[in-house]
């Protein structure tokens, strides 16, 4: 299955639209009349037809048509000279569960292979294209692992976020949740890697996921905000 450049997440307040076309990836938010005009490209609406859509139902919300028409035009322009084609973007995956389990202290039998795999998330992350690392793990993710239960993968995000704590570099939420990813798989299990972001106000996350939960979050974000773009 060919990696597609555009993921997008969207939510009530917008649209969070990433890019891998660039190393690390880029992150462009969108606001809610963004977010819609976003989606009805994604469809495969012409341009026109969706700009024409748009200004006729915030129009008919009290918006001035020629402000709107405008705004909509310039934003079309936009995303075209930033060669964001919305047809070109995969589907949005399926929302995150409802369930979030937040971080617990790891088993000590965990250690090693946390370890290794926050070791081995740095050097993809840092030193390979964000669309390889995606490649390598839609194909890692086809291995026939059984699926990983929630406890089994809270102790293996454990074991990883105790292993990215003590890094003397910066180990954050996309090496955490790629190095619980990998960790699952040396143990014969699958879970979800999972690039999500939210809109208001704008910041982007990377987390795993079982079935139905989302695994070793921090207590601060237990009303959950972020909406996924890319689940693998």
């Amino acid at each position: 299955m060919p990696v597609s450049r555009l993921y997008a997440a969207v939510t009530p307040s917008g649209a969070a639209v990433l890019d891998i076309r660039r190393a690390r990836g880029r992150w462009v938010f969108l606001n809610c009349t963004g977010a819609a005009l976003w989606q009805q490209l994604a469809t495969g609406t012409p341009p026109e037809d969706a700009i024409n859509s748009l200004t006729a139902h915030w129009a008919a919300r009290g918006g001035a048509p020629e402000q709107i028409r405008a705004d909509l035009v310039l934003l079309v322009q936009a995303l075209n000279a930033a060669r964001l084609d919305p047809a070109t973007s995969e589907p949005p995956p399926a929302p995150a569960p409802a369930t979030v389990r937040f971080a617990r202290p790891p088993r000590t039998r965990d250690r090693l292979a946390g370890a290794a795999s926050l070791a081995l998330a740095l050097l993809l992350l840092r030193c390979a294209p964000i669309r390889a690392v995606i490649t390598l793990a839609r194909t890692a993710s086809r291995l026939p692992c059984p699926p990983a239960t929630p406890e089994e993968a809270d102790a293996l995000f454990a074991a990883v976020r105790a292993a990215a704590r003590a890094w003397p570099g910066r180990a954050a939420c996309a090496e955490e949740s790629l190095g619980a990813f990998i960790t699952a798989l040396l143990y014969g299990r699958r879970v979800h890697w999972v690039l999500g972001a939210r809109v208001a106000p704008a910041a982007a996350h990377a987390w795993i996921e079982t079935a139905d939960a989302i695994i070793g979050q921090d207590e601060a974000d237990r009303a959950w905000p972020y909406v996924p773009a890319l689940r693998i």
